[in-house]
């Protein structure tokens, strides 16, 4: 497998000089799953736990290694799919996670995993302290380090102790986020330095849209009055407090929207939304706010958000509450997900992030969305277009589940890798989907990402044929480079897949765009349509994904899902295998010593 870089880990253990690897019992206790309540699942949890032992051949899980659970899925007919972090003698293993699939009688039929060796260092003892590590972590991040903390870094095809650092208000990282830096126990090299945030706009692309002089300024719709909603709206008759509200909002983008909202006495109300786990956007005050807690809440007199223009700091509140929210219903009525972790919580979202920020984050150190208002310069207006919510908080689908990471980042903060590639194709994907699912006529669905930027070709990234972005030098096809493209300009790979999977090759035109997808031999690819496309997809990050994925374990996550669901001799399956053929990714030419 190739080199993932991990952002978090679930387990860690601080260190304050240099260590040598404590011993660990093989079954400690470990919290179930977040998706599943204790007493139905610490039985399918226990029974893969079990399993990936007593099959240590092929889970590479030894005596010294524990497993916890970050999720379980369970399918219609009843099959289990259990998915485990990993510590080594009680230490957290990066690029260590695996994925045990059971029976529905919790029968062992195979694995997932990320690293494809055991995990053992090649030496137990650091060199480093833990002031050492965090003194170099401060350096190359050029920030504040926390803790160091004594890990294995299993990513690289080997298994090396390393300190991880978490360095906040990082000078090499947009508005100051924070960044995770990995050191060797060791030698002292920097292993891996990563932000904690997944940037809508690269570096790359910032710095190309300036070389060509482009400003942007997204086309609004007119503001609008949002209207007074009735008593029974607001909920006037209500007694008791809070309660659930229907209210209305002015957005930016979107024009006139309905907004689910508590009302906390008779003429109050906050922008939290009860029928969504109390998902809720805050104002970040134009502060660089990694703490939602920290964000300002917004509240109304009237249940009217915001006026459809820049000047009510509500208006892009609205735009962000509606969009998370549309996100939301897009995966729990599409797969029955119950939010971004699939554990009943709702997103969190703060706009006016920091000062002149010309992007949109999510950020897994805060688990939420974050807004910049523009830069005022390259963007005129804040990033709360529908497909950048719907493609961000994607990210947090996958950091919740397969945890795709690129292979390196650059000084500049660009990805690179077939990870962090796919990572960027699935968000595209669903933020694509989030849209058809929506279907807002005022931001009419389709198999274009950011069209609604104001770019000057009229769009960032598309599905169908993904080379006619020139912006990021979007690739079609899949090649050996691709192990180290910049990760959105090497996610067109596994994004014209799908298309061909969902669409077929050819011309087309679907709504009031015009398609024409190629493919990389000629073939004619005809598609299974949207709905069984996406939920292929789905399917196959939620269950046969993990960190190392790259474009050909995804080539085989898809057909296993498509087998699952349709069966090994259906169309779906065979035009699964067309889709990727199309695309150039095929068993013949999957790299050696993968």
């Amino acid at each position: 497998m190739r080199r993932p870089h991990i952002r978090s880990v679930a387990i860690a253990v601080a260190v304050t000089t240099a260590a040598t690897l404590p011993a660990a019992p093989a079954f400690a206790a470990v919290p179930d799953s977040p998706a599943r309540a204790a007493s139905s699942a610490s039985s399918p949890v226990e029974a893969a736990r079990a399993a990936a032992f007593a099959h240590a051949t092929a889970t590479g899980v030894t005596e010294d290694d524990t497993l916890q659970a970050k999720d379980v899925m369970t399918d219609p007919d009843g099959k289990l799919h259990v998915r485990f972090v990993r510590t080594h003698r009680g230490m957290p293993v990066l690029g260590g996670d695996l994925v045990v699939h059971l029976s529905e009688r919790s029968a062992y039929l195979g694995v997932t995993r990320a690293a494809d060796h055991k995990v053992e260092p090649a030496t137990t003892q650091a060199k480093l302290t833990a002031g050492q590590a965090e003194r170099k972590a401060a350096e190359v991040a050029q920030g504040d380090a926390g803790n160091a903390e004594l890990v294995v870094d299993a990513r690289d095809g080997a298994s090396v102790l390393a300190y991880q650092v978490r360095v906040t208000d990082s000078d090499t990282t947009e508005a100051g986020g924070s960044r995770t830096v990995v050191v060797d126990a060791r030698t002292g090299a920097v292993r891996s330095n990563t932000p904690d945030t997944d940037e809508f706009i690269s570096p790359a692309l910032g710095e190309t849209l300036r070389k060509r002089g482009e400003k942007l300024n997204p086309a609004t719709g007119p503001a609008v009055d949002a209207g007074t909603p009735s008593a029974l709206l607001t909920g006037a008759a209500a007694t008791s407090y809070p309660s659930t509200a229907s209210g209305t909002g002015a957005s930016l983008f979107v024009g006139k929207v309905p907004l689910t909202t508590t009302r906390t006495a008779r003429t109050s109300y906050v922008l939290k939304d009860p029928n969504r786990w109390n998902t809720e956007t805050r104002d970040a005050k134009g502060q660089e706010l990694e703490a939602f807690s920290r964000g300002k809440k917004f509240t109304d007199g009237d249940n009217k958000w915001g006026n459809g223009a820049t000047s009510s700091r509500a208006t892009a509140a609205v735009d962000a509450q509606y969009g998370i929210t549309k996100t939301l219903d897009f995966y729990k009525k599409t797969f029955g997900r119950k939010g971004i972790k699939n554990n009943s919580t709702g997103a969190k979202a703060m706009v006016h992030f920091g000062r002149k920020v010309g992007n949109a984050f999510w950020d897994s150190a805060c688990g939420c969305m974050l807004y910049g208002d523009g830069d005022g310069d390259l963007f005129k207006k804040p990033l709360v277009v529908l497909d950048v919510t719907g493609h961000e908080l994607t990210h947090g689908v996958v950091d919740a589940t397969a945890a795709l990471e690129p292979t390196r980042v650059d000084a500049d903060g660009n990805q690179y890798g077939e990870p962090g590639s796919l990572n960027e194709s699935l968000a595209d994907i669903f933020g694509s989907a989030v849209e058809f699912s929506t279907n807002n006529p005022k931001n009419p669905p389709n198999y274009l990402l950011g069209e609604k930027l104001g770019l000057a070709q009229k769009f960032l990234r598309r599905l169908d044929k993904p080379s006619l972005d020139k912006l990021e030098g979007t690739v079609d096809y899949w090649a050996p480079e691709a192990y180290d493209t910049e990760v959105h300009a090497g996610s067109g790979v596994s994004s014209h897949a799908y298309y061909l999977l969902a669409e077929g090759s050819g011309r087309k035109t679907i709504g009031s765009v015009k398609y024409d997808s190629p493919t990389y031999d000629g073939s004619q690819v005809t598609g299974i349509g949207r709905t069984k496309a996406t939920a292929i997809f789905y399917r196959a990050l939620t269950r046969y994904m993990v960190s190392t994925t790259d474009f050909h374990d995804a080539r085989a996550a898809t057909l296993k899902a498509a087998a699952d669901m349709y069966g090994a001799d259906s169309t779906e399956y065979k035009t699964v295998d067309q889709s990727w053929a199309a695309v150039n990714v095929t068993p013949a030419n999957t790299p050696a010593g993968r």
